[in-house]
């Protein structure tokens, strides 16, 4: 595929939008509206004793409080590691000593850009929490299994922090 025209639609502090048209060789043709994101670190912070730490805040677009792992959206000139350790005390006011990146990935590729990178945080000291003007979180430690049932009975609904829980929950005895 070749993208052949670009146009910005929209643009905000968070993101912007751009009208885009791709041919392919053989004339088979794309044409989407795409939320273009300059994509964002998720943090799953796993104390000493194997708990989890999440983040409950309200999602406006939801229309709800959320039960989430910590993220947030890479700033210009950071790579999403320093974006990590960043949010990570911003959210939580927690730094950690060791981190390990876990995955990447596009979390709704149909018509956002943007690319979610899963990082493992732990050796972790608590500190204060210095949160943007327009984010009232509450912090709490579950126990990976507490978790895994709030998946099952639907109270995370967040896709960042499904996807990055049960990934962790299979592969953490390798870690």
């Amino acid at each position: 595929m070749k993208i052949v025209s670009s146009r910005e639609v929209f643009r905000s502090k968070i993101f912007h939008v751009t009208d885009e048209r791709a041919v392919a060789r053989d004339g088979f043709e794309i044409r989407r509206a795409i939320v273009q994101h300059p994509g964002a670190a998720v943090m799953l912070a796993v104390d000493d004793n194997g708990r989890i730490l999440l983040v409950h805040q309200f999602r406006l677009p939801a229309r709800r409080y959320l039960w989430e792992l910590p993220a947030g959206r890479i700033d210009p000139g950071e790579t999403p590691l320093q974006t990590a350790r960043r949010e990570l005390q911003e959210e939580t006011g927690y730094r950690a000593r060791r981190w390990k990146k876990l995955l990447s990935f596009f979390p709704t590729p149909g018509y956002v850009s943007e690319k979610m990178t899963l990082y493992l945080a732990t050796g972790l000291e608590a500190g204060e929490v210095s949160p943007m003007d327009d984010e009232k979180i509450r912090c709490r430690w579950f126990a990976p299994e507490e978790v895994a049932v709030m998946i099952e009975k639907n109270k995370i609904l967040d896709g960042k922090t499904i996807a990055g829980i049960l990934f962790y929950l299979r592969v953490r005895d390798r870690l």
